[in-house]
């Protein structure tokens, strides 16, 4: 006989990535209830980051060898900004998943303070306590 190990319902269902996915719409709901111009932004999850274009590129001040683990996509015309969190990158630096939940709420603050220019304490003012 085969099926599912446990019904849809039960938690061992849920996959890593759902779970993750549902941290980051978590933090994404926290920010957007404190600041209404993040409403329009699209929080996404991608399990690893987009190599940068041939010829280098990158981030500012980051070595070219670092890992980043979320960044900002401008919109464009009718596309929104997209704010977006890196699955593996972050679940590697989590020893368990209290630790991912933090490290992913600290990654969306980041990239929402860079998106808005502003500083990450102003985001959240409980960045960074934990």
């Amino acid at each position: 006989m085969r099926g599912p190990v446990a019904p849809p319902q039960v938690p061992l269902a849920v996959s890593r990535a759902d779970t993750f996915d549902s941290l980051v719409h978590d933090s994404a709901e926290r920010l957007r209830r404190r600041l209404p111009e993040l409403d329009d932004v699209v929080f996404a999850v991608l399990d690893v980051p987009l190599l940068p274009p041939e010829g280098g590129g990158g981030t500012r001040g980051v070595s070219p060898d670092a890992v980043p683990l979320g960044g900002v996509l401008r919109g464009k015309g009718t596309r929104p900004d997209r704010i977006v969190v890196y699955r593996r990158p972050v679940e590697l630096r989590s020893r368990d998943r209290d630790e991912c939940a933090q490290l992913v709420h600290d990654v969306v603050v980041e990239q929402a303070a860079e998106l808005l220019g502003l500083a990450p304490e102003s985001v959240d003012p409980r960045y960074g306590q934990d």
